[in-house]
């Protein structure tokens, strides 16, 4: 099989170094993708100040038009996208389907949003030194955005990277998964075909290293990375760019309130937790249920568990497939394990079925095991009760991340509590914190990271304000 050429510049690049990709779920190669090695990587960076400069010429309606015409070819190539990412990252049909028509949302929203990219007025005559001054300001783009993009959304996160970075007139340099750069060398090509210029996209697989020679060259002007905190930490580090956006990791919790409807609460935890086998940074990991329902909430949870079809992810009816390989299943595993030998009991799964870890409900579980405080990135839960609404939302904080949390409850006084002193970037009342709609401002705090995600707000990520004074007086 012949390895897929890198993208440099917008030229499809054949090197030495090739990189197999394998399928989840059968465990055999289902391609391969050639590596960038130094060379490549400082050729992207001079190559892209080139493109930087072309795309700083385009009109916002050119960089519009540019957009909608690749919203219309995901939407065109929407099946090859498909099996795409279920082949190289095992996500379930109906989640990959999903996963698509949510990268033709975001690349839209992001043509919009290339139309309304403003500055503001700026009051000088407050004072008097400012007076006879008219002051304005503009955005104007950092020229080269370098995005960095995790496996579990191979397609939507590159659209939340570069649909931005386009739209704001920048040229972009990716650098996928090792895991899934099929999906975003398809993506490239896509990219290139809507008629962005050659010069302003390249797509190169490569190693950490190599990777980080880029992130660290100082004519990056952007930053956005997608992955483990303790990579995007060291990144932020390692950067010379200017502008910076981590979306890290997180152990996203729910709070289910005594007077919540539990079969609403517990069908959309149990989604939740386990959809694309719990690899989403938003994830439900952690449940704080009032102790008043907290052996009905299990019961209702236990047995939607017990209707979750687990198997080949090509099935459309497929609720579970694998993990995106076996190590990372089997360090979920022993994380289990280990909750067991502290004292966690396991209500259901616990077990790998054919390679799949099945999905896993864990109660009498403390703060301190790694099932709750890490990042457990699989289809783990854990379910523990309490007795006042202030103790859920300290249970919720003794966290070292905070991306989302939901919260389940009718009492207004509740919900203004937890929005107010919930530690995260957003609060989700009446749902789950797995829930994101593409045009919101999407980010964390805490170890979760900085920067916010959603088209308009990344725009402003990936622009610089300028501010513009004009002497009246010299014009009179």
């Amino acid at each position: 099989m012949v390895p897929h050429p890198l993208i440099l510049g917008g030229e499809y690049i054949h090197t030495k170094t090739v990189h197999e990709v394998f399928n989840p779920y059968t465990g055999l190669s289902c391609g391969s993708v050639c590596m960038a090695d130094f060379f490549e990587a400082k050729e992207a960076v001079r190559i892209a100040q080139t493109g930087a400069h072309r795309m700083a010429s385009l009109a916002a309606h050119e960089r519009s038009a540019i957009l909608h015409r690749l919203a219309g070819l995901i939407q065109e190539e929407s099946e090859k996208l498909v099996e795409i990412i279920i082949r190289e990252g095992g996500k379930a049909r109906k989640y990959a389907a999903a996963e698509v028509a949510r990268a033709a949302t975001t690349i839209s929203i992001s043509a919009e949003e290339a139309r309304r990219i403003s500055g503001s007025m700026v009051p000088m005559d407050g004072y008097p030194a400012g007076r006879g001054r008219l002051a304005f300001s503009i955005r104007v783009p950092v020229g080269i955005v370098v995005a960095i993009t995790p496996f579990n959304l191979p397609l939507n996160q590159i659209c939340h990277k570069a649909g931005p970075a386009i739209a704001a007139g920048n040229s972009c340099i990716i650098k996928p998964s090792s895991a899934t750069p099929l999906t975003a060398l398809k993506f490239g090509e896509l990219l290139l075909k809507a008629g962005l210029p050659k010069e302003a996209l390249s797509v190169i697989p490569c190693k950490p290293e190599v990777a980080e020679s880029i992130v660290s060259h100082p004519d990056v002007g952007a930053l956005s990375f997608t992955g483990s905190s303790k990579v995007g930490w060291h990144l932020r580090h390692a950067t010379n760019a200017g502008k910076i956006t981590l979306e890290l990791g997180g152990n996203a919790a729910v709070i289910v309130d005594e007077d919540t409807d539990l079969n609403i609460a517990s069908s959309r935890i149990v989604e939740g937790a386990f959809s694309h086998a719990g690899q989403v940074c938003i994830s439900v990991q952690r449940v704080f249920a009032h102790h008043v329902v907290y052996d009905d909430l299990i019961n209702r949870i236990l047995s939607r568990c017990k209707t979750l079809k687990i198997g080949d992810p090509n099935d459309q009816s497929t609720d579970i497939g694998p993990m995106i390989n076996p190590v990372k299943t089997a360090e979920a595993y022993k994380r289990i394990q280990d909750a067991v030998s502290q004292g966690a009991s396991v209500l259901c799964g616990g077990a790998c079925n054919e390679g799949i870890l099945t999905p896993t409900v864990l109660t009498n579980t403390s703060p301190l095991m790694s099932v709750n405080c890490e990042e457990v990135f699989a289809p783990i839960l854990t379910i523990t009760p309490y007795r006042t609404f202030h103790e859920a939302v300290l249970m919720v904080n003794d966290s070292p991340f905070g991306l989302q949390a939901g919260v389940f409850t009718k009492d207004v006084n509740h919900a203004l509590y937890a929005a107010n002193h919930l530690q995260c970037g957003a609060v989700v009342i009446g749902d789950i914190p797995t829930f994101r709609v593409d045009s919101m401002p999407y980010g964390g705090v805490k170890g979760s990271g900085i920067g916010r995600e959603g088209p308009y707000y990344a725009i402003r990520e990936m622009t610089e304000e300028r501010l513009i004074i004009l002497n009246e007086q010299q014009f009179a």
